[in-house]
């Protein structure tokens, strides 16, 4: 018999978000003959959605047990649905419960990602084994513990306007170092101690992480959204996914407060992190019988407290100052005395202002050879008294002077198990009575109860369905829990919890951080009004293709990504887009004539045909759709034809040119220094000769009129080079010249001089130049893969 169990929400005041929780148990007889590569249990219902358990009772392509969590119905659910689920799935050892094989994850369903779970769960010589006591009688019993949070509108909710507070993003696997990190910046002395390290307007944040931190608790101090922390983990020197998974929370806070410990050296906050968090305590062995005793005194930043076998703080406490016996076997070598009966035990010296609690939430459990999640209940306070029973806790070297009665600031929660989770943390950043959650990005109000109740731990009775009959109790257990306790002492709260304002922000900062914001602001102003506004880059001959030509590129003729850009309104007459072009480029109107460019077949971009009258008058929005090629990611892109007289420019109109005119542009190949360079234009007739352009091209490189020249067509490059002679005798026509073509020409090489040169000739230089490039990616490759 199947049965499922869920937990009803209690209370209308119960946020949207909060868990519904459920068991469901499903045994499987016969269990050995079933031959179904896919088994699933029937549907049951927690949260108000449809489950199922899957098995693969043969696995999954492995020799283990696989089990899934399936969500039933989601063939049938509308577009888009999601559901986000903690869960553990669980074989039941019917010998002993405890040595049940328990695995916990959480998944966020989706339609392409509708089941979750492990295809490794167990090995199925292990299942099968009789002795084992988890398959008896040809009969498995599976459970399903389900913890289901309802999906929550997070574009809507403002914590800014609902709290006060802002959240922080979640790299991936870094809601950890979120819930520490809010916990420190709402801890004011820190703040302010962080605010006055000596950082300057040259170090970068993402190799400073006192920079980091400073520039990360500004944000989060004055920003009205939730901020990111990429450059404090690049600071860490954390740069992967397996980076943030390397490190937990005590680790990350020793890590942190050391290497500020090291910054702070010889600045005016020196000794921050000692006055704030460090304490002592004294390890002692003490003889019986003889008059000898041993101390050692030693400083702590956190205490680790058992959780396992202690109902709350204070028994925790208790078994950290516990005294051991040492006698029998086990005496005590004490100087000068020899063996000796003795008593070993810890004490504190003294407590810090704020106390960090790290409880023992994750042990080794050496029967099931794993890591296990410790879910016992435990309890903790709101006030912590640590002078309780006469100062029971304290050495005889304490001073007593000092009241250590703490109020709880601070509970960092982890929810799941030891295989994955979430985490989160519940502050009071004045110790209040208003607590706040802190969770990733959203922070929200919560009452005491959801704080301390609620974070215990331990198990759950669920009501009785039917209270007339003698039921056995339902219980499921609480898998969030506190894990982390941060408690600021009664008689250092003013000084901990002080006012921290703008002044305690160095100058450079402020200037360095509002002039990022108002980048970011003018970014997501560009951004939400990105529809307006079209891009054009427009091409000029003495700003771009000349500077770039024989340096950066050599076929074709210019890189784009390069060139001056325009964002103008969609809705600019293109006229006024002229005039922008006259201010930049100090070029008269009349002057300009625009050239739409195109891709062509062979994989080059050349200037194709100049915008006609009509084109002109119309919006720049209207031209970009119609002219603009799809490769050019909505770009419009432009080639800038001007003509010169003795440094005059001359008007130009678009109805001036014919459909006779061509348009060619000119490259210069110098063979004995291999230099190829942009030569300029030339508006040729097509019925003309390219004899007939001789010597216009050797008075534009300089040459003596009448010396030979060679006239080369570039084809294409890619992926081969095609770089073919022109016969001077036939027409432009005849040789297929169209406007945007490139002719390569350079000086007749003498065979005997050909014989001295390497690439006595353009077409040579150009394959010479493509075979390198091929190389060069080649070994880039080959050393992206070592």
């Amino acid at each position: 018999v199947s049965q499922a169990e869920t937990v009803p929400v209690s209370g209308e005041s119960r946020a949207a978000e909060d868990p519904l929780c459920g068991k469901f148990t499903w045994p499987i007889e016969n269990f050995s003959k079933i031959t179904i590569k896919k088994y699933y249990s029937d549907p049951f219902v927690i949260g108000g959605y449809k489950w199922r358990i899957l098995v693969f009772t043969q696995g999954n392509n492995v020799d283990c047990l696989s089990m899934y969590l399936d969500v039933a119905d989601s063939a049938s659910l509308s577009y888009g649905w999601s559901r986000f689920a903690q869960f553990n799935l669980a074989v039941i050892n019917q010998f002993d419960p405890k040595l049940s094989i328990r695995k916990d994850t959480q998944h966020h369903f989706n339609a392409k990602e509708s089941d979750w779970g492990f295809t490794s769960f167990m090995p199925l010589h292990d299942l099968y084994d009789p002795g084992r006591g988890y398959l008896v009688n040809d009969t498995l019993i599976l459970e399903a513990d389900v913890n289901v949070r309802k999906m929550i509108d997070s574009f809507s909710y403002d914590s800014k306007k609902e709290t006060g507070f802002v959240g922080l993003k979640n790299q991936g696997a870094t809601c950890y170092m979120n819930s520490l990190l809010q916990t420190l910046y709402h801890l004011p002395f820190f703040r302010k101690a962080v605010y006055h390290m000596p950082t300057t307007e040259h170090d970068v944040p993402s190799s400073s992480i006192p920079l980091a931190l400073q520039s990360l608790f500004y944000k989060i101090q004055y920003s009205d959204t939730s901020v990111a922390t990429k450059d404090l983990t690049r600071s860490f020197g954390w740069d992967t996914y397996d980076s943030f998974m390397q490190h937990d929370v005590q680790e990350l806070n020793r890590v942190l407060c050391e290497k500020l410990e090291d910054k702070m050296k010889s600045t005016a906050v020196e000794g921050t992190i000692q006055q704030l968090f460090e304490g002592h305590h004294m390890n002692y062995i003490e003889c019986i019988n003889v008059d000898y005793k041993s101390t050692r005194k030693e400083s702590f930043y956190d205490l680790q407290l058992d959780v396992k076998g202690c109902k709350d703080v204070y028994a925790s406490f208790d078994k950290y100052v516990e005294v051991e016996k040492l006698e029998g076997d086990n005496k005590y070598h004490a100087e000068q005395h020899g063996l000796q009966d003795a008593r070993k035990g810890v004490l504190f010296v003294d407590f810090p202002p704020v106390l960090q609690l790290q409880l023992k939430r994750f042990e080794y459990d050496f029967v099931r050879d794993t890591m296990v999640k410790i879910n016992d209940r435990y309890e903790f306070p709101l006030q912590l008294d640590l002078d309780k029973e006469n100062g029971k806790y304290l050495s005889p070297d304490a001073d007593r002077s000092v009241r250590n009665l703490y109020s709880l600031h601070s509970v960092l929660v982890h929810s799941g198990g030891v295989h994955g989770g979430h985490y989160y943390a519940f502050i009071r950043p004045t110790l209040s009575d208003q607590w706040y959650k802190f969770d990733d990005e959203r922070v929200t109000k919560e009452e005491t109860k959801r704080v301390l109740e609620e974070q215990y731990g331990g198990e759950e009775e669920l009501p009785q369905a039917n209270p007339g009959f003698n039921n056995t109790a339902f219980k499921f257990t609480k898998y969030s829990n506190a894990y982390m306790l941060v408690y600021v002492r009664e008689c250092d709260k003013d000084r901990i919890i002080c006012n921290v304002d703008e002044i305690d922000i160095a100058e450079h900062l402020r200037v360095r951080l509002k002039r990022e914001y108002d980048d970011k602001e003018k970014k997501r102003k560009e951004k939400s009004e990105a529809h307006l506004y079209t891009v054009i880059k427009v091409v000029t001959r003495e700003d771009d293709i000349s500077e770039q030509i024989g340096r950066d590129i050599f076929f074709d003729l210019v890189d784009h990504d390069r060139i001056h850009s325009f964002r103008v309104l969609k809705q600019l007459p293109f006229a006024k887009f002229k005039e922008e072009v006259s201010k930049e480029f100090n070029v008269p109107v009349n002057c300009q004539r625009f050239w739409l460019w195109a891709k062509r077949q062979n994989h080059t971009y050349r200037p194709s045909r100049p915008l006609n009258e009509q084109e002109e008058s119309q919006m720049v929005g209207n031209i970009k759709e119609t002219a603009t090629n799809k490769t050019y990611n909505g770009e419009l892109r432009l080639f800038l034809e001007i003509q010169k007289a003795q440094d005059t420019y001359i008007p130009l109109s678009p109805s001036e040119k014919t459909k006779d005119d061509i348009l060619l542009f000119l490259k210069l190949y110098i063979p004995d220094k291999e230099d190829l360079r942009y030569a300029g234009k030339l508006m040729v007739k097509a019925n003309g000769r390219a004899a007939d352009i001789v010597e216009k091209l050797n008075e534009i490189a300089g040459y003596p009129s009448g010396e030979e020249i060679l006239l080369f067509e570039e084809i294409k490059f890619d992926p081969n080079v095609m770089c073919e002679p022109i016969d001077k005798k036939l027409t432009f026509r005849d040789s297929q010249l169209e406007d945007g073509d490139i002719i390569c020409f350079q000086k007749a090489v003498s065979k005997e001089d050909s014989q001295q040169l390497s690439l006595p000739n353009v077409a040579m230089f150009l394959e010479h130049v493509r075979s390198r490039q091929v190389h060069s990616l080649v070994a880039s490759f080959l050393h992206s893969l070592r």
